[in-house]
């Protein structure tokens, strides 16, 4: 199953766009999407979350097209997102927001919250479920919006920009609930890290300018690091130099 851009150009207003007729298909378990700040990863996310539309072109999940409003909420409910700031719903408890985004994706309120449980256990949350979603910390905010996309069996998962502002403990705990993920759902995951990149993903592709720069496995990512380089270098220096390229 692949998520499939096609053509997609975006830009504000008149300004120079942010994406320009790409044309990308993501098929592989773990991706990982990188690029500096400004390079459109985010653009090109809420754009396969269909929470935007693209200027030109379109975006599908297995030939469904959220552009179309008879099949809008059946891509919505295979594609699951979690933006990079997860706002809750104030007032609401933990399960309350994860139900209620299940609702918002067509399932019944009874189903929503009967699967709102085994959502919020999944990401290691069950323990706060009655808690107000406010006194929650960055990171457990950040498990508490990957409940959401689960909450109504996503086929896939976007998460960008997960563990910026989270401290080395509570990335690795982000890290290990992905993996665990992986199991059973496609994930793809925009950052500008490259930490423990050929442990965590399958899948690379490099965007900057709108266009992108690479798209291969990881390992032929790697190996575009200079000879010599330390093993635990060589995705921030094969990154750099396809960057750099570009200067």
């Amino acid at each position: 199953m692949s998520l499939q851009f096609t053509r997609c150009s975006f830009q504000y207003g008149r300004k120079v766009p942010v994406l320009d007729r790409l044309d990308l298909s993501i098929g592989h378990r773990a991706t990982v999407l990188l690029g500096p700040n400004g390079a459109g990863k985010s653009t090109l996310m809420g754009i396969a979350a269909s929470w935007i539309n693209p200027t030109e072109g379109s975006v599908r999940w297995r030939g469904i097209d959220p552009a179309k409003a008879a099949s809008r909420a059946s891509y919505r409910k295979a594609v699951g997102w979690l933006p990079q700031n997860v706002k809750p719903m104030p007032g609401l408890t933990v399960r309350e927001n994860v139900a209620y985004v299940g609702w918002l994706k067509g399932m019944s309120r009874s189903d929503a919250w009967d699967e709102s449980r085994d959502a919020l256990e999944r990401v290691k949350l069950g323990s706060l479920a009655d808690r107000r979603s406010h006194q929650l910390s960055g990171g457990q905010l950040r498990r508490m919006g990957i409940a959401g996309t689960l909450v109504h069996s996503s086929e896939i998962v976007l998460l960008d920009e997960p563990t910026a502002g989270l401290d080395p403990s509570q990335r690795q705990i982000f890290r290990d609930l992905v993996t665990q993920l992986l199991a059973d759902i496609q994930v793809v995951v925009s950052t500008h890290q490259t930490e423990d990149l050929d442990a965590m993903y399958d899948h690379v592709v490099i965007l900057d300018q709108g266009q992108v720069r690479f798209e291969g496995d990881t390992d032929g990512f790697l190996a575009l690091s200079a000879p010599g380089t330390p093993e635990g270098r060589r995705a921030e220096a094969a990154y750099t130099q396809l960057i750099a390229r570009e200067v």
